[in-house]
């Protein structure tokens, strides 16, 4: 396995949001699970229901944490996933979590962002001028801190990958892992001998 990358996770991450990246990226790389703290959280599952003008959201899986936000040092890291669901809501209060992403901001690494997950970047104040996707909900979230929200599958800007929606996780996961394959000297996963 070639570098670290780091799975934010909380009460109301979304399923499908969090493991697809997860298990993605752990083909290739030592994907570790942060949150605020060691213990085990509630992910949850979205579903557009027609009789519903809102999202229904149902209990899923429960995954543990490796490791709390206080306990990262950001060096050990190659790149970052931030989840969707409802989580990023209550994560985007905690100062070391804020404090995570403005490192990987100022060093350049590659930043994944879906749904939701664009609510912790506002609040680290490092979106402003920067082209973002998030779902249409969280348009407002996106441009009230000055990012430049498009209406588009898959946003790249500089380091930081954006897709709005679970049906878009396999563009957004193979961008970001090639972004990642760059970052550990251009060797592309899989491709590896010996």
């Amino acid at each position: 396995m070639t570098g670290k990358v780091l799975v934010v996770i909380g009460d109301g991450a979304e399923v499908i949001d969090t493991m697809v990246p997860y298990y993605r990226l752990s083909e290739d790389y030592h994907a570790v699970l942060a949150a605020p703290a060691r213990r085990a959280y509630h992910l949850v599952q979205h579903e557009h229901d027609p009789g519903w003008d809102i999202t229904v959201e149902m209990p899923g899986y429960k995954l543990s944490s490796d490791i709390s936000f206080a306990e990262v040092n950001p060096d050990d890291y190659i790149g970052l996933v931030l989840p969707g669901g409802r989580a990023p809501e209550f994560l985007r209060y905690d100062k070391h979590l804020l404090s995570i992403v403005r490192h990987f901001f100022a060093t350049g690494k590659p930043v994944a962002s879906i749904c939701h997950g664009i609510e912790i970047l506002a609040t680290a104040g490092v979106i402003r001028g920067v082209e973002v996707t998030t779902i249409p909900r969280c348009r407002f979230d996106a441009e009230s801190v000055g990012a430049i929200y498009v209406d588009a599958p898959l946003v790249i800007s500089g380091n930081l990958y954006c897709c709005r929606f679970k049906r878009e996780c396999a563009p957004w996961m193979k961008a970001f892992a090639a972004a990642l394959a760059t970052r550990c000297g251009g060797e592309t996963p899989g491709d590896r001998s010996g």
